[in-house]
């Protein structure tokens, strides 16, 4: 008993030793660990950190090769992980990653870091070596690289039309842009954001401060903080004509006084369409006027506003380029679109202070809520949130759309959530409604060809579609039913008054904001209405996509919610909904 106690004893003390050791080489290898890490981190601060480490995780996995499931993307309760950007973080604030106190500050200083890192970034890199990287790439850009120069984003020169590509943007893609436009000169700033212009800006800078590289063509410069590499792009087009897409608006009453009502006209005999659309575009004025022999350039205004058309023997209807567009009674006029952009309502930034409001803009998916985002942030010139993190809209402009849901820095947010404890997290919010037959449609083709894509007629005969509406007719109701019960303050707004009367339904949804804007830029956004994310045209199918079981569901359903608007003292459902 004696000595097996005694081989007892002897084991545990070995084992006491060994745990002993064991225990000192862990504490020495996590020691020399977090030396060796501290020491990176270190290094990283002094020299920068590169615009690829602050990306978001979207365009992080897709840089890198790594499949994403954009409907993880799309998921309505995204995790703590895709809240946030990927930048490179110390190891104490990567223990607090997933606290509520990170997710609420960090969102909100993402913007501002990333901007600090850049200016770093800029200020110690070696000058010498960043100029002949510039100059290298210039000389095998196509059109003539005027310079870099400054750019003040309140006083703009190159403002006659912008593009945002956060991922894909190169030099040529913002030279071709403004090529189809007319312009003269291009202009590429932050390395995703594209001007175009036909005035050289005045300010010239060193041609190593134009250093951020494009994001879809690396060693390519587009640009720096406040920097602009402008090209000229008139050369693009020297063996063929540029393309010029001029749209007639139609017939109208002429103002009372066109000289006042628009800011740069000309005379010149045998005036043909052409002619003066090329004269305005070059002023950089999304409008041309023809009266006669005199062309006139401006914008639509609350003294020409474009609304009341007067076609008819007033009018001669020859506005084909080819021939005089003149008009056959003094009185009246003819209009035309240029390819200039209207750019008076397309600068947007966030809320300089939280809102006291958090206001939902909620909507069945596919009933048009980019639209309406599209047409919010152009007239009130703030951006609206999500509530999820879509890396397409992100890229096209829609820059809220990566800033947390909660920060309360946008106008409203987007969510197409339902139920009690969603719908109560907001204190009032629009209510976007749609055409049921409609928005499934605009769904399904989203959901297999992205936003401006057509599904296929394979998938639309296949079995996904039948359980596709069976699923998501039935969330149509309960979406607009749960937010009719516990919404605080709703705006029901139909997607097809905002179509067909946009101006006035804009203005209501504006005052529900609690925004006031002026009736100018209302008309510019309604001259700007579609958007970057308007599918072409509509895709005839050669056979009918919902079945008689089909329609009836439907059917039933938009009869439901009818019933529930008209409760509680909203206006029922449009008449085209029903029968289909």
């Amino acid at each position: 008993m004696a000595k097996a106690f005694f081989r007892l004893q002897k084991f545990l003390r070995r084992t006491q030793f060994l745990l002993f050791f064991l225990t000192a080489a862990y504490l020495m290898a996590g020691s020399l660990l977090l030396l060796q890490r501290s020491r990176l981190v270190i290094q990283q601060g002094s020299r920068g950190t590169s615009t690829n480490q602050a990306l978001p995780v979207s365009d992080v996995m897709v840089g890198v090769g790594i499949g994403v499931d954009m409907r993880t993307m799309q998921n309505p309760r995204p995790s703590a992980r895709l809240l946030v950007g990927m930048d490179v973080l110390p190891e104490s604030a990567l223990e607090q990653r997933h606290s509520p106190q990170w997710l609420m500050s960090r969102n909100s200083e993402l913007r501002q870091l990333r901007r600090r890192w850049f200016h770093r970034f800029v200020e110690e890199q070696p000058a010498k070596m960043k100029g002949s990287k510039v100059m290298e790439r210039v000389a095998e850009s196509k059109g003539t690289y005027m310079g870099c120069f400054s750019d003040d984003s309140r006083e703009r020169t190159l403002k006659g039309a912008v593009f945002y590509d956060l991922r894909k943007m190169t030099v040529s893609h913002c030279q071709e842009a403004c090529a189809e436009r007319a312009y003269a000169y291009a202009g590429l700033e932050y390395g995703a954001e594209c001007y175009c212009g036909n005035r050289l800006p005045s300010t010239a800078c060193k041609p190593e401060e134009c250093n951020s590289e494009c994001r879809g063509e690396k060693g390519s410069m587009c640009g720096g903080v406040n920097r602009l590499s402008v090209y000229r792009v008139e050369e693009l087009r020297a063996a063929a004509k540029p393309r010029r897409n001029v749209i007639y608006r139609g017939c109208f009453r002429a103002p009372e006084n066109l000289t006042d009502t628009f800011p740069a006209s000309l005379i010149q005999p045998n005036l043909t369409v052409e002619m003066c659309s090329e004269f305005c575009s070059k002023k950089e004025f999304p409008l041309a006027v023809i009266r006669g022999v005199e062309c006139y350039c401006g914008y639509p205004t609350r003294h020409f506003t474009l609304h009341e058309g007067a076609e008819g023997p007033r009018c001669l209807q020859r506005h084909d380029g080819s021939g005089a567009g003149a008009a056959a009674a003094s009185t009246h006029c003819l209009v035309y679109q240029t390819p200039v952009q209207d750019t008076r309502c397309t600068d947007r930034k966030f809320l300089t202070t939280k809102s006291k409001v958090f206001v939902a803009l909620s909507s069945f998916p596919g009933a048009g809520n980019t639209w309406a985002r599209h047409l919010i942030e152009h007239a009130t010139g703030y951006y609206t949130g999500s509530y999820y993190f879509d890396g397409t809209l992100y890229n096209k402009g829609f820059k809220g759309e990566k800033d947390h849901w909660r920060s309360r820095r946008t106008i409203c947010v987007k969510t197409h959530e339902s139920g009690k404890t969603d719908i109560e997290m907001f204190d009032s919010a629009i209510l976007l409604i749609r055409n049921p037959y409609k928005s499934l449609m605009a769904e399904f083709n989203r959901k297999y060809a992205g936003h401006l894509g057509y599904a296929t007629d394979r998938n639309w005969k296949s079995k996904e579609w039948p359980d596709f509406v069976n699923s998501y007719a039935s969330w149509w109701a309960s979406h607009v039913l749960d937010w009719l019960k516990y919404g605080k303050r709703l705006l029901v707004i139909h997607y097809e008054d905002l179509k067909q009367s946009l101006i006035p339904t804009l203005k209501e949804m504006v005052a529900f904001l609690n925004m006031t804007v002026t009736e100018d830029r209302l008309l510019c956004v309604e001259n700007n209405r579609d958007g970057n994310f308007k599918r072409s045209g509509t895709k005839q199918k050669g056979f009918e996509p919902f079945t008689p079981e089909m329609k009836d569901l439907i059917n039933s359903y938009i009869l439901t919610v009818d019933e529930a608007l008209r409760k509680r003292n909203f206006t029922g459902l449009p008449r085209e909904y029903v029968p289909r």
